[in-house]
Order: structure tokens, then sequence, then C-alpha cells
């Protein structure tokens, strides 16, 4: 049978009900001006250095080829107003700029003519501006995410010069860090880690809880189930978990499926991407927002659209029990290219179906919940005899029998191995060091939740500080969508200047520190 996949046939509906209570729920946003803290210069290696004191922003004059770098001391989201004049003899002709803006300090060194990689370039953020009349007050129209703002004079004349007189940033947010306690760590490693952390947070939670506030600003579930995890450790903001799980289960394809992500302009639309195992997480969503609310109401609207997620799963499963793999896009877990995603599949339902079987109890469902604890068992039984090698006491995965660190987490996660022989299973992948290995934050975060699931506290605190902390080492502000520690200009797109360097999935270490508080 085929996986769940796109079915371009299929139409997209709307269940007015749910959307108009995601409605209800949009937030109203935190705004807090910020303003640059330095001037700096960032040489081709992107290696930044003190320029001159932001109090002498006045003193540069720009002239055709002449650029100012301002630094604003750390990751923002928000929109941008600069006061501009000019000095010289009267302005003769239009001002023309080049306004780029970086996450990362690579970013303003790159030259944006010379990028080909294949998702569009506009996502580099970088404005050409004509000024008329000077002085004015520019105001970007854009939200940016960014910490630095070179200003590039394209063109003056000969005549006249550019003078930056001041910038401001209007900041915006759904929360505040302010109503967040650090966590009390001695290490300094870990203290930075978890401000970061929630830096990442932080920025990426906005109208929705974005993938990243630079690139693509959409509402992906696989993003949003680590999102509301490290919010209910941190921000506790409910309302908006509850407003995304309302808009998922509003916009669905006409069979029931929930999509792997939304748009939420100009309109509320699901787009045609649907997942397999990011449409089983709705269920998972659901239940870890049950356990940090207990709220039952909501639970038991949105029920009926999780447990439809089963039903339609069921369909990708021989009469084995063992799934069945589709396209090449039929399921996330990562991005590691080459990955089998077979065997993480099957865990992946059956780490659903522990959920599905909470929320089923929560709602006393009792028979619901006991067919479900059965097909478990069937299901694990079926994922043992037909991932599991005895000889070599791993998982594998498809026709070529893959042996790679993502089926075991999962198998894991989803205890189909537990207790002595999950922990020794960790401990021989760690050991074999398959060449297969985890590309993502995202599943560098259930490589941890494993390890912390078989009882390797110091482990996970060890591979955080590795992981995580390596991109600390280079200079992260905020966590990273993509970071290879080997590779650490890897991209997926061709080109590391489209990579978000704030991305949701990757902000999971103030929940982690936080569950693994007692090892701090």
């Amino acid at each position: 049978m085929a996986a769940v996949s796109v079915d371009l046939n299929m139409k997209r509906i709307t269940n007015d009900v749910f959307v108009e209570k995601a409605i209800k729920l949009e937030p109203k946003l935190i705004e807090k001006q910020v303003k640059p803290i330095n001037i700096v210069s960032i040489n081709k290696s992107g290696k930044v250095e003190p320029r001159a004191e932001i109090g002498e922003l006045e003193l540069f004059t720009l002239k055709k080829g002449e650029s100012i770098v301002l630094d604003f001391g750390d990751h923002q989201v928000g929109y941008v107003s600069l006061k501009l004049k000019s000095i010289g003899s009267p302005q003769d002709a239009p001002a023309y700029l080049r306004l780029k803006f970086g996450e990362v300090p690579k970013e303003i060194t790159e030259n944006s003519e010379e990028y080909n990689g294949w998702i569009s370039r506009s996502w580099i953020q970088e404005e050409y501006i004509h000024l008329d009349v000077l002085p004015t007050w520019l105001h970007l129209p854009r939200r940016y995410a960014f910490r630095f703002l070179e200003i590039y004079a394209v063109d003056t004349s000969l005549k006249f010069q550019v003078v930056v007189e001041e910038v401001v940033c209007r900041a915006v947010s759904a929360v505040d860090m302010e109503e967040v306690e650090p966590i009390s760590a001695s290490d300094p490693v870990l203290q930075r880690m978890d401000k970061v952390s929630l830096r990442t947070l932080l920025n990426c939670m906005q109208s929705v809880f974005e993938d990243g506030p630079k690139r693509d600003r959409r509402l992906w579930l696989g993003d949003l189930r680590l999102q509301a995890l490290a919010n209910y450790a941190t921000f506790k903001d409910y309302e908006l978990v509850k407003r995304c799980m309302y808009l998922f289960a509003g916009l669905i394809r006409d069979d029931g499926a929930i999509g792997a992500c939304l748009f939420t302009e100009p309109e509320y639309l699901v787009d045609d991407t649907f997942m397999f195992d990011y449409s089983l997480f709705f269920i998972s969503t659901l239940k870890d927002y049950y356990e940090a609310t207990y709220d039952i109401k909501t639970v038991e609207e949105l029920w009926p659209s999780a447990y439809r997620q089963i039903e339609l799963s069921r369909m990708c499963f021989n009469e084995r029990n063992v799934v069945q793999e589709g396209d090449s896009n039929w399921c996330f877990v990562d991005w590691k290219e080459g990955l089998n995603k077979q065997a993480s599949a099957q865990a992946i339902y059956i780490y659903a179906l522990n959920d599905g079987i909470v929320l089923a109890e929560a709602l006393d469902k009792v028979q619901l919940a006991d067919e479900l604890k059965e097909e478990r068992k069937r299901f694990v039984s079926a994922a043992l005899n037909y991932f599991w090698d005895d000889k070599q006491g791993v998982f594998i995965s498809g026709e070529k029998r893959q042996i790679s660190y993502v089926s075991q987490v999962w198998m894991v996660l989803a205890g189909v191995k537990a207790g002595e022989e999950a922990r020794m299973l960790m401990d021989r992948i760690v050991e074999l060091k398959p060449e297969m290995g985890m590309v993502t934050p995202y599943m560098n975060h259930h490589f941890v939740e494993a390890l912390i699931l078989c009882g390797e506290k110091e482990k996970a605190i060890d591979y955080m500080k590795y992981y995580w902390g390596g991109m600390l080492f280079q200079g992260a502000d905020t966590f990273w969508e993509l970071y290879n520690p080997d590779n650490p200009q890897e991209s997926p797109y061709g080109s590391s200047a489209v990579n978000s360097y704030c991305h949701a999935w990757s902000c999971t270490p103030a929940y982690l520190l936080r569950k693994l508080s007692d090892e701090v």
C-alpha cells in the first residue's frame, strides 16, 4: 500500500469553527525598541571587530562605495527605521542605498549575486532603496531577523554624502524574556546555552510558532511539537499552542489528513505538503498540551482530528503490520541524505499510539484505549520481528538493512526497547558510529531525549555541550536550522546564505536542561 503523500486531486478544506477559535486566540505582540550598540567591521572570514562607539555614528559620512555595519548586540526580530540626512552641498541626486541584514556576520560579507542555491534568493535580507529627499525617516515595511545591519552607499553624487543619525528596531514577540527564570547551572556553557535557547524560542514565537523568523516564517507541525515542550518549561504561553492546534485541525485535506505546515498570510491556508510522521505528531502535540494544562475541553474538541491521523496511517501498513515506504518526501525524520526511514516511521507510529492511548484514557474512552493497546502490541511485535537484527544488536531499516542512529533513537522513544535493553542499544549505536548519522538539531534533540529516557543523564549533558555548545563556539546568538559539527557551513539548499540561524526545532536545550535540573 502507498504511504501518505501529496495527492493533488485531493481538496483542502476548512473547518470554520476551529479556525474561528484560532483567530480569537491570536496574541497581541509585545513590542520593544532596540538600538544598535556598536559600529563594527566584519572581514571576509566573518570575524567581527569593533570600529567605533555608537555615539560616533553621525561622524560617519557615506559617499559612493562606503558603508558602515551596525551591531545590535543580540538577535532581533522586528521592523527597522532609519533617520537619515545629507551633508555637503544641496542634494542634487537621489541617495541610492543598499541595506543588508544578517543573523550571523558572514551574511553581511557574502555576495548575493553569487548565490546559486535551489530555494529563492528572495530570502536573502537585502534591500536597494532610492531616497529622493533628505533628511527623512525611512520606515522599512518588512520584518527582519538579524543582529547586524550594513548600510552601503551604492551612489550619491560628488556633491553630498549620507549621514545615518539614528537606527531603531521595533522588536516583536508574543512573549517577554523577563517572564522566565534562567537555569541555576554553575557551568557557564550551560548558562549560555539556556540563554541562547530561550532567545531562539522567543524570536520564533510570533502570531504563531514560526519555524524561523527569517525563513520560512511558517507554522510547521514538527517544529510546533518541540517549541511547545520548550514553552511549557519556560514562557508557559498555553494559548498560543492552542491557537496553532486549532489551525492545524481547521485547515485539512478532505480526507481529514493534517498538513505538515500552514501559511498564515495573506490568509490561513494548509500547504500541499503532507508527511506520515508530522501528521501523527498532532496526537503527540495534543497529548503534551493536555499534560501541561489538563484542558480536557480542548482535547475533547480536537480528539477526532487526532484519531483520524491514526486511521489514515493504518493504510500505510501491510498485512504483517510493517510500514511500507512511499516517495522521497513521505516521511521527514531528518535531512540526512540517503537515510532510510522505514524503521523510524514504524517506531513513530508506535510512539503516536502511546500518546493516543493517554488521550483516550483521559477522555474515558476505555474500549478504544484497550483496542489501541492491543494494536500497539501487534506493531511492537512486528517491529521486533522485521527490523531487529539480533546478531548485530541493532535495528536495521529498508531492503539494504541500513544501520542508523535515527532507527535506534525512535525505537527507544517508542518503547520498543526499554529499560536496560534500551540503554545497551544506545551504547551500542554510539560505539558503532554508523555512517548514517544525524544532521538537524531536530534529530539531535530526539537523540538526547532517548539518552535521558535510558537514564544516561550525564551523557545527555555531555552531548548537548558537544552539539549545541558547538554552535555557541561558532558564535551563535540563537540556535540554527542546521549544524554539522564536521562542516559548520553545510546547507541543504546549496548555499548557507539562505540558512536560518534562528530556528524553532533548535530551541529545545531550555526544555532539556530543565528536565535535567538535578544534573546541571
